[in-house]
């Protein structure tokens, strides 16, 4: 059913969501969201984990994979249901109101966390460039933050354009940079054998899950369109068009990466390392290689903290409109934008930096959540399949039931790797699950009380 200015409208609201996006913004925002730090930090753990460069770059390409069949299963849902709010909106409507608030507080507050992990980093990396800024990380991370929730305050063009500009000069920056390793780089010894012993058995099984845990971490952010289903101006044809493409280029950038890491820089030398591009970046550029590599970490990460504050306004939006915050959050203004939603995401980003050691553990726990919330998602197209067969579908996933029952298994299969990895907090993320609902029965009655 199409979304009506009745049914996005709530009392006190002075605009709308505007339906002005297209299929450049949904790629920008799959981009920006999902291409982070993570590029930098996971090569080096996982090489050192599977020191094989054919290895190596496998699980690569089977987490591009995972996160490929995911993407067919969500432009349905994404079309079937277009509402900003994200994967709220499909749990809630599928599952019910519970399953939808605990999607959708997970949700908020860890892309607000987020939000300030990359703008902490923004300024470690400034502190290295300029050393006038040193010891000033926190200060240089809040106003980073704060001026991206200022301009998107001006309304949803304004934060679409920043989007699509920070992310193509991402994308720039990293085919520069892979550029840059072919042509002026020497070729390593990656082919030679790895000095390291390669894991056989079960223990190669055990790196091999490891090691898939991190790359899907490292793919988290391709379904960012999703968000903003209802600014969509064609989520039928665009929405999908956004998921396919959008995970196809970060696929591609990502093998990419990999492949000139291993062009300039034997496996042995990229396992362990916290930044193997840094050291890659060091082996091209000579003595300007620290600068350039933190100058593109710093670019890279502008148009993450944008996509951040975009997305976690959509989904506090999303949660109020339907009753469970208080509807102020639901008000937008004449530019499209949620306004309280917005102010409340970037203050919670700004106290996760400034009182970033205390949070830090919140944000581990709520790990947990991430796939556990896809793996919602995918079980929402098995239950609508059923429950509303015959409910409009303009897109309809590709090889369902097979293609959507490949990504659930693999999302229940690395829930069961998170917990065995991580135990004690996964125990916590339990504990924190079992208290959500009295959390949100008491939600709803304060909620019904106040309208």
């Amino acid at each position: 059913m199409p979304i009506t200015t009745k049914n996005a409208a709530v009392a006190e609201t002075h605009g709308r969501l505007l339906r002005v996006l297209g299929l450049g913004f949904g790629l920008a925002v799959i981009i920006g969201n999902t291409i982070g730090a993570g590029i930098f930090r996971a090569p080096g753990s996982i090489a050192e984990q599977l020191p094989h460069p054919a290895i190596f770059l496998g699980v690569w390409v089977v987490g591009g994979l995972y996160a490929l069949l995911g993407a067919i299963s969500m432009a349905e849902l994404g079309t079937m249901l277009p509402k900003s709010g994200g994967q709220y909106v499909f749990s809630r409507y599928a599952l019910g109101e519970y399953a939808g608030f605990v999607v959708g507080w997970s949700d908020w507050i860890s892309t607000c966390g987020s939000a300030a992990a990359v703008s902490l980093l923004i300024g470690q990396f400034a502190g290295g460039l300029y050393p006038t800024l040193q010891g000033q990380a926190v200060v240089i991370a809040a106003a980073v933050a704060l001026v991206f929730a200022l301009l998107q305050w001006r309304g949803i063009i304004w934060g679409s354009t920043a989007q699509n500009v920070t992310s193509s000069l991402k994308a720039l920056a990293f085919l520069g940079l892979i550029a840059a390793v072919f042509v002026l780089g020497g070729q390593s010894s990656a082919a030679a054998p790895p000095a390291q012993t390669t894991p056989a058995g079960f223990a190669l099984m055990a790196a091999i899950v490891l090691s898939l845990q991190s790359v899907i971490y490292t793919y988290d952010g391709w379904a960012g369109v999703i968000y903003f289903s209802e600014e969509v101006s064609n989520p039928g044809r665009d929405i999908p068009r956004s998921l396919f493409g959008g995970v196809l280029l970060v696929i591609a950038i990502y093998l990419l990466v990999n492949v000139a890491l291993l062009y300039v820089l034997p496996i042995s030398e990229i396992a362990g390392k916290d930044f193997a591009a840094g050291v890659a970046a060091g082996v091209v550029f000579g003595r300007y290689g620290d600068t350039i590599f933190r100058a593109l970490t710093i670019v890279s990460m502008l148009s993450a903290i944008n996509a951040y504050h975009l997305m976690a306004t959509r989904v506090l939006f999303a949660v109020s409109r339907d009753g469970l915050f208080t509807r102020k959050a639901a008000n937008i203004n004449k530019g499209g934008t949620p306004t309280f939603a917005l102010f409340a995401s970037a203050a919670v980003a700004v106290l996760f930096i400034v009182f970033g050691k205390t949070f830090e553990q919140v944000i581990t726990i709520l790990a947990f959540f991430f796939v556990a919330n896809y793996t919602l998602s995918f079980i929402s197209v098995f239950v609508l399949r059923r429950r509303e067969p015959d409910k409009d579908r303009p897109y309809r996933a590709w090889g369902h039931p097979w293609t959507t029952g490949l990504a659930l298994v693999g999302s229940v299969l690395f829930l069961v790797g998170a917990i065995a990895a991580d135990m004690q907090n996964s125990l916590y993320a339990l504990a924190l699950l079992a208290v959500s609902y009295p959390l949100f029965r008491l939600t709803k009655s304060v909620t019904a009380t106040s309208e």
